[in-house]
């Protein structure tokens, strides 16, 4: 029922649109945690190679990937793997050290694991000043929000924010499910899946800026660097280009930023924050791509996995 709610709030909000006379489609690809760990179908050094191969076969240009450093220690080839995305033109930028949820963190503690990132980054070529919040999570109460802030600005870095939430990482866990319980998985269903799912939820987050901000801003998709991400990128960059969507540099996502939001509610970015702002009910945002329900009903109704 959660399923048919959400499938129809979405279709209700599309027969609601008004038009904006900016019909331009512009996103980033960006990409969380690298460098992560093997996982069942490539090992983190494959992924690697991978991913730059189908990204650079696709002719997407740079991307931006936003780097957990603890995977550098955790990970014999991590530094290596990070300065092969550099190499082939990608960007980096901060995504914290340890990868810890903000509200439940005490600032100091916070700033000092983003200090601990920055050191490491400081090591790499092709980098840029712009965090990302683990989990989207800015810090919830004001106070901290705050305090977060000013301890980014004061260390010269912005703010690197998504416009386009995806579940990508649940699609990723019930894949990598699969595998360990050696079961069969249907890869070009899986692939198809994984499109859609980046698509769909990049048209539903661009019609909420259209509806409520009034324009199509220059969009920000959140991925992951997983093993889904190296075997379809390039599968998602040709859907997005035949969708009217031009793949764009990580400079151009961030040459004009949207505003800093007033809510607290960040965890589906920027958009979903400034609709909010502007009196949307959070109720009212969501999309089964941002959903675990609903994307594994997506992959039962797929016959993705067998026995």
């Amino acid at each position: 029922m959660r399923y048919f709610w959400l499938v129809f709030l979405s279709a209700l909000t599309l027969a609601f649109m008004p038009v904006v006379a900016n019909a331009e489609k512009r996103i980033v690809l960006s990409y969380d945690d690298p460098p992560r760990g093997d996982g069942l179908l490539y090992s983190g050094d494959a992924r690697t190679a991978q991913l730059i191969d189908a990204l650079e076969g696709a002719n997407a240009g740079p991307v931006l990937f936003f780097v957990s450093t603890q995977g550098v220690e955790a990970n014999a080839t991590g530094q290596e793997r990070l300065e092969a995305y550099a190499a082939a033109g990608h960007i980096l930028a901060n995504h914290s050290h340890a990868h810890m949820w903000a509200h439940e963190t005490p600032v100091e503690v916070y700033l000092a694991d983003v200090d601990k990132a920055a050191a490491y980054l400081s090591e790499l070529p092709n980098t840029r000043p712009w965090f990302r919040f683990p989990f989207l999570d800015e810090g919830r109460q004001p106070e901290k929000i705050s305090a977060l802030a000013e301890g980014l600005a004061a260390r010269g870095l912005s703010n690197g924010y998504v416009t386009v939430d995806t579940y990508d990482w649940h699609l990723e866990r019930q894949f990598q499910a699969a595998l360990k319980a050696k079961k069969s998985v249907d890869y070009e269903a899986l692939g198809r899946l994984y499109v859609r799912l980046s698509l769909e939820s990049a048209e539903y987050y661009d019609q909420i800026a259209r509806e409520t901000l009034g324009e199509s801003p220059v969009h920000v998709l959140l991925l992951h660097e997983n093993d889904l991400a190296a075997r379809y990128a390039a599968d998602l960059v040709r859907k997005l280009r035949n969708e009217g969507w031009e793949i764009v540099h990580p400079d151009t996502g961030y040459a004009d930023p949207l505003p800093t939001p007033l809510t607290r509610l960040t965890g589906q970015g920027r958009v979903a924050a400034l609709a909010i702002d502007k009196g949307r009910s959070p109720r009212t945002i969501t999309h089964w791509g941002i959903d675990e329900q609903a994307i594994d009903a997506e992959i039962e109704k797929a016959e993705i996995f067998g026995n």
